[in-house]
């Protein structure tokens, strides 16, 4: 009789994939990620074989590789902890001042080169024309976030954490942009693995026109969803099987939300140019996100790609301010049931998608009506808590029996 040979399988690699949208899309991914932490056995999410993070996502994906779990993630942002984790103004939109003299400083020079062009050539160009070049003189951004990049630089450089790509135990890519070629550069990649995660985090969030472009080797980089809104093909370039993908930025349907009692009407178009303007951003991005994922099925027809967002209708989240405690909390929440309705709505589809990587969806914890973010992180802190109790109780026995001891031996004496 033959021998018969099992055949075994290499373990399936699962990727991560973190879209932007600014610290209130991070705070979004923090809610997601916590359902999905929830509600997928068999998936832990400080273990995963690839991060790919850009804009925000780059600061939710390093701390997850660098173990912070979603549980922590949720207590610091949920929580109101600013003193350890600042998240106030001050740490995003600091006045980027040494952009502005050096811009100021030219303003001489550009003057003089205006008029040297009127006078000897006043036939080209009126004078207001020449002028024009005075636009030089405004600035690449109007803020720094070297305030991130400080408290980044201290929370990586913790016990237990690394500020540098090649200490981690598994792949972190962090995706900006190149200003000058235009380029979409993958930090952590080989050859930018030196840069710390700090920096990289730093560049990969700088959207034009607010801040100010990051220098890094002598090159300058922004925002790197220029490019694309998720950049999962660098997951699967780097050999996932599974990816696990969180954009928490889409553009607002404000027929639907109207529809859905969330704006009244008319509210987008008279709430000012920053919503203007990001609704035309986000607008940019969605589209060509979703022309993204279509490519993904042609460029790797045997990987799965699970993309998880907000729906279009909800304009709570589109004019949230990120820089109100009550808000961050409604936002965590938010995301997190919104995700887990996700989950339950397309159970029947997931489930066998998941079982092939060797992960199970947990319908109970989805179907159960009365969990949210604050009652599924006591419960697990329960156990913590019962063990403290029991350290007290033994503590206080074993002081009853010591002072036992002391009476006995007093009355004897």
């Amino acid at each position: 009789m033959a021998a018969t040979h099992t055949e075994i399988k290499p373990r399936p690699r699962i990727g991560l994939a973190l879209g932007g949208g600014g610290p209130l899309g991070g705070i979004y991914e923090i809610g997601a990620l916590r359902a999905l932490d929830e509600a997928l056995d068999g998936l832990d999410f400080n273990d995963v074989d690839v991060y790919v993070g850009v804009n925000a996502g780059s600061f939710v994906a390093a701390n997850l590789a660098n173990q912070v779990t979603t549980a922590q993630l949720c207590r610091i942002f949920v929580r109101n902890e600013a003193e350890v984790h600042p998240f106030h103004p001050e740490v995003f939109y600091r006045p980027a001042l040494r952009e502005f003299g050096s811009r100021l400083l030219s303003v001489p020079k550009l003057v003089t080169t205006a008029l040297s062009r009127f006078v000897n050539n006043p036939y080209d160009q009126s004078l207001l024309e020449a002028l024009t070049i005075l636009a030089q003189a405004a600035p690449a951004g109007l803020f720094d976030n070297e305030g991130l990049h400080d408290y980044l630089k201290r929370a990586f450089t913790m016990l237990g954490r690394a500020n540098d790509f090649r200490q981690l135990k598994r792949s972190l890519y962090i995706v900006a942009t190149d200003v000058e070629s235009s380029e979409p550069v993958c930090f952590g990649a080989p050859g930018f693995d030196h840069v710390p995660i700090s920096k990289a985090i730093q560049a990969s969030t700088s959207a034009p026109g607010i801040y100010v472009p990051v220098n890094i080797d002598g090159r300058y980089y922004v925002d790197g969803t220029l490019r694309k809104a998720l950049h999962a093909s660098v997951a699967f370039e780097d050999g996932a099987d599974l990816v696990f993908a969180v954009n928490p930025q889409v553009p607002i349907d404000a027929s639907a939300a109207v529809r859905a009692g969330t704006m009244s009407p008319g509210t987008l178009t008279h709430s000012g140019m920053p919503n203007l303007l990001s609704q035309t951003f986000r607008t940019m991005v969605y589209s060509r996100m979703q022309a993204g994922i279509a490519q993904y099925s042609r460029d790797y027809p045997d990987k799965d790609l699970l993309l998880f967002e907000p729906t279009r209708d909800d304009a709570k989240l589109f004019f949230s301010s990120v820089f109100s405690f009550q808000t961050r909390r409604m936002v965590c929440e938010h995301a997190y049931q919104m995700t887990r309705r996700d989950l339950l709505n397309r159970a029947d589809e997931l489930e066998p998608r998941l079982l092939r990587y060797g992960i199970r969806l947990r319908r109970d914890r989805l179907e159960d009506e009365q969990r949210t973010i604050s009652t599924s992180l006591y419960g697990e802190m329960l156990p913590l808590y019962v063990a403290r109790d029991r350290r007290k109780a033994q503590k206080g026995r074993l002081g009853a029996s010591l002072n036992g001891v002391t009476e006995m031996i007093q009355k004897a004496l």
